[in-house]
Formats: structure tokens, C-alpha cells, sequence
């Protein structure tokens, strides 16, 4: 039936949130941090009807007051009550049917897959060739870093303040050869 299928996307994508990020995870409650992270991914937030602070209302009041994650029941009743508000022109059916396409045979988008190095600002930031200071001494000629070499500093035993113009005077003017003074 139409009705039981629709349940089974449903809880796949369930299924697929309730897990992300968490190795112990069954699949079989969710977490508020994945909860917003599906009404996110799936753009049941769309920050004008629905921002993440409904979204987080909406957890608190379906879980049970000890839990702190909602069951596939919970959360089908948390999505409903969230498409009433997302779509009020239509009637509650037709409001929840809408936000289960939203979530349908999604699955949880990866940060690190999204992320476009090619954005002049990331490239300019990380071309170690316009580094400064000390940050300069940290890479080679090839940009690679030099690892521990690069970071510690190599102590300066001779007594003078760095930077100082007249290092390894002192000796030559203290041990001048004695031209014969009067005694």
C-alpha cells in the first residue's frame, strides 16, 4: 500500500539521521542534534515559517520528559506538527505529506564532502608563499611544512637580546690588548 511505503521512506530517512555521527546509534531514536540536523539538511527550515528554534520546541514538547531522543513515533508526530506550521494554507494530511517528500530518501549531508576549496578567500589564507613572521618559518620553500623544526624555537645561548645590532662586540671591547698604561 501507498501508506506503507511512504512509512518505510520515512523511516529510512529516519534511520539514516538517527545515526549519523554516533557509532552506538541503533537507528531507533534520534537525537535533538540530529533531529535539527535532518529539518536542516532536508530544508524543513526554511528560517521564515520554520526556524531552528521551532524546530528544538517542537523536540522538547514529543519526547518524553527524561529522554533525550524521540522515538519514529515521536518524531512522525514532531514533522506533523512542524508541516502544520510550515505549510498552513493546506490541511493537515496534505501539510505532513509535503514534508515527508522534503525528508524522503534523504540522508544526512557530510560537511566535509561540501566544502569548496576553490574559494579565493580559503586559497589566499592557506598560500603559505604570503605568510609573515613567524608563521613564514614554518613552511619550506615548496609551501610543505616543516613540522617540529618549523615550530620550536632554537635557543639563543649567547646572552644577547635578539635582534641586537651589535652581537659579539662586548668581548673586543672589554679584552682590548693593554697598550702600556701608567701604573
Amino acid at each position: 500500500s501507498a501508506e506503507g511505503l511512504a512509512g518505510l521512506v520515512e523511516q529510512e530517512a529516519f534511520r539514516r539521521f538517527a545515526i549519523h555521527g554516533d557509532t552506538r546509534a541503533t537507528g531507533k531514536e534520534m537525537h535533538g542534534k540530529n533531529w535539527s540536523k535532518l529539518c536542516k539538511d532536508c530544508s524543513v527550515i526554511d528560517g521564515k515559517n520554520i526556524t531552528l528554534t521551532d524546530v528544538d520546541i517542537v523536540f522538547s514538547k514529543v519526547k518524553k520528559k527524561s529522554c533525550r531522543t524521540i522515538t519514529f513515533d515521536e518524531f512522525k508526530a514532531a514533522l506533523g506538527e512542524l508541516a502544520r506550521k510550515k505549510y498552513k494554507d493546506k490541511t493537515g494530511e496534505e501539510a505532513e505529506a509535503e514534508v515527508f517528500k522534503l525528508i524522503e530518501g534523504k540522508a544526512p549531508i557530510i560537511a566535509g564532502v561540501t566544502v569548496t576549496v576553490a574559494s579565493p578567500t580559503v586559497s589566499r589564507l592557506t598560500d603559505t608563499t604570503k605568510f609573515t613572521g613567524s608563521h613564514k618559518e614554518r613552511f619550506d620553500d615548496t609551501g610543505r611544512g616543516k613540522g617540529k623544526a618549523g615550530r620550536v624555537d632554537i635557543v639563543d645561548t649567547s646572552g644577547y637580546v635578539s635582534g641586537y645590532k651589535h652581537r659579539g662586540t662586548y668581548e673586543k671591547k672589554v679584552n682590548k690588548p693593554t697598550v702600556g698604561k701608567p701604573m
